[in-house]
């Protein structure tokens, strides 16, 4: 099947309450999504707004709805996602509020890192001081490979805006601040495990995880934040039978 000469782009404008806008793009060899986008806003409509800064898959910054699935831009060819008469529809991350656009305002996601207590504390250095030494980590043993198997995560909601428990109820901490609490309970230099374990033990924390792995599935640095949250309802668990907590 040839593919087709333009494509026929349908984009989100306004707020929560706007609507989509609908836009012809020349179709080009290795054209991605983040190339479609900047086409319009520098050649058809300058007051587009969206986000995006390396475009080359580093910083996650790009990341939107892409025909019903929260994607990054950059790194999505068009030729994998678009439909058979080429169309394309472009909306800002779900279950965020929307700034304008295709921008959305990712500070619920980031003030819920904080609730999930997503900040380092050295176990001997209270107070923020500088630690006396450096700690000696085993890189083969399992709290290391526990830790090292989520820390790469850069913050960019893919998995947030893919999660049905965050859509369904907005207190919910969300994959990543769960997954980057996971790698903190993982981590022996850490000093706030129970506070943490704390953080996320409520109705908005791991328990209400239905493991439907939307997150795992969808995220673009291949994390698994489903088996994060599934460590945390275990570590729980064995901390109230055995009387830890």
């Amino acid at each position: 099947m040839a593919e087709p000469a333009s494509l026929k782009v349908s984009v989100w404008r306004g707020g929560a309450d706007g609507a989509l806008q609908h836009y012809e793009v020349p179709a080009r060899t290795n054209q991605t999504v983040l190339d479609v986008v900047t086409h319009i806003q520098r050649e058809l409509d300058p007051s587009l707004a969206y986000r995006f800064a390396c475009r080359v898959g580093m910083c996650g910054s790009c990341a939107m709805t892409v025909n019903g699935r929260a994607r990054w831009t950059c790194r999505t060819h068009v030729k994998r996602v678009v439909g058979a008469d080429g169309e394309l529809e472009l909306r800002p991350l779900a279950n965020l509020p929307v700034i304008r656009d295709l921008a959305a305002d990712l500070t619920p996601f980031f003030d819920k890192w904080q609730r999930a207590r997503g900040t380092f504390q050295p176990k001997d250095a209270p107070d923020g001081a500088v630690p006396a030494d450096f700690a000696v980590v085993p890189p083969a043993s399992k709290a290391r490979r526990e830790a090292d198997a989520g820390i790469e995560c850069i913050g960019c909601a893919v998995c947030y805006a893919s999660c049905d428990v965050v859509a369904w109820n907005a207190d919910y901490l969300g994959p990543a601040a769960m997954n980057r609490a996971w790698t903190l309970v993982n981590d022996v230099r850490d000093g706030a495990r129970g506070e943490r374990l704390d953080a996320v033990a409520g109705d908005a924390g791991c328990h209400s995880c239905h493991s439907t792995q939307s997150c795992t599935e969808r995220c673009p640095k291949n994390l698994d934040p489903s088996s994060a949250i599934a460590g945390l309802k275990r570590t729980l668990f064995w901390d109230t039978l055995l009387g830890r907590r």
